[in-house]
């Protein structure tokens, strides 16, 4: 029997509306997507992504989102409303967009999909983006002073928006153990490891904010004491990573037998971009080792990790900042890792250099010991 004309399809309702649909697998696999979201990302048939995992569509910053903010989100609640999260068109391309997401339970309770409902946000991007290139022009003098206000105004927004959500799906889950749960010991010290990660990630986007604002071409400050050991710092550091990255092998050495006459926050702001970056970077079937040791008077701190050599050309800009150098589209980032970790280096009076053969790339910290 066919359709009156006036009668609505809801096949084609799915395909061609206005937003872009996916629905998931529990282990994040592509079940089904329609017209419109394919057409967004260049794909021809719909039909090519089911299969796939979701991170294949989505860049470095959307997959870092999903992780930390909106999938954890949906396992606590359910649901999830107006998320910012990246996509990557199948050219490479950034696409934005805005994303409302539930999970599908059955009779029994158990999670059979998580259905997303996107939309695209260039445009509200564009308008963001253009306040703020408003608003650096009108407070400029010169050439220089526009470029440089821009620059510090992009990072703001990019900053505030995308770092500070997950910080929230980590508060939200310390709330709710604060406030439902019965904790066993083992729970109460897991707590406390969570408040504390929470808290020092929260003073470093603070003092990015800050160094943003008016400090990149002035130093990094900084408040250098001895009054606490360094080495519980890194190791907090170290396992950070793992419980970001736990499908790479890290292999970790540290033995502080020394006073370190040093900021530790800083230091530890150092260890993890270093890390970050050999997790990023680093053959994946390959561990990185990580090596924080005092001598009779140094101090020194190594990053290393298998994979392709840094081109010597690509070498001398690493520690510019916003330089990324040949990354893939889905791995591109601010550029600032390096670059602030090369700073804070600088701001100890000690040096970070780096070496890269075919065998490996490593990264060390070195920094004279004062006595106290």
């Amino acid at each position: 029997m066919s359709k009156s004309p006036d009668t609505e399809d809801f096949e084609d309702l799915y395909e061609t509306a206005p937003c872009g649909y996916i629905s998931i697998s529990p282990n994040n696999k592509v079940v089904k997507a329609n017209r419109t979201l394919a057409d967004w990302l260049d794909v021809k048939d719909p039909d090519a992504l089911v299969g796939k995992s979701l991170h294949d569509i989505l860049c470095f910053g959307g997959r870092i989102a999903f992780e930390t903010h909106l999938a954890p989100l949906l396992r606590m609640q359910g649901h999830v409303h107006e998320i910012a999260l990246d996509l990557v068109t199948s050219g490479g391309e950034k696409l934005p967009t805005i994303v409302n997401a539930a999970e599908k339970r059955d009779s029994k309770g158990r999670h059979v999909f998580t259905r997303l409902t996107l939309f695209k946000a260039v445009d509200r991007l564009t308008f963001e983006r253009g306040l703020i290139e408003a608003r650096a022009t009108a407070e400029a003098e010169s050439k220089a002073h526009r470029e440089a206000a821009l620059l510090r105004e992009q990072f703001i927004a990019v900053l505030g928006h995308d770092i500070r959500n997950p910080f929230a799906a980590l508060a939200a889950g310390v709330g709710m153990l604060e406030r439902k749960e019965q904790l066993s010991d083992t729970g109460h010290v897991i707590l406390r490891e969570m408040t504390a990660s929470i808290d020092r990630a929260l003073a470093l986007v603070e003092d990015l904010l800050d160094l943003a604002r008016g400090s990149l071409g002035g130093g990094i400050p900084i408040n250098r004491n001895a009054d606490a050991p360094l080495e519980p710092v890194l190791e907090q550091v170290v396992g950070e990573v793992r419980r970001i990255a736990p499908d790479r092998e890290i292999d970790a050495h540290i033995r502080i037998d020394k006073p370190v006459f040093c900021d530790r926050g800083r230091i530890a702001q150092m260890a993890s971009n270093l890390l970050a970056n050999a997790i990023t970077h680093g053959a994946a079937d390959k561990p990185v080792r990580f090596s924080a040791t005092t001598t009779v008077d140094q101090f020194q701190l190594s990053v290393a990790n298998a994979g392709s050599p840094i081109p010597e050309a690509i070498r001398e800009r690493l520690f510019q900042p916003f330089f990324r150098g040949a990354t893939r589209a889905s791995r591109n980032g601010l550029g600032l890792g390096l670059y602030i970790a090369s700073e804070i280096a600088k701001a100890h009076g000690g040096k970070l250099e780096v070496e890269s053969e075919p065998v490996e790339t490593r990264f060390t910290f070195q920094m004279h010991l004062e006595v106290l």
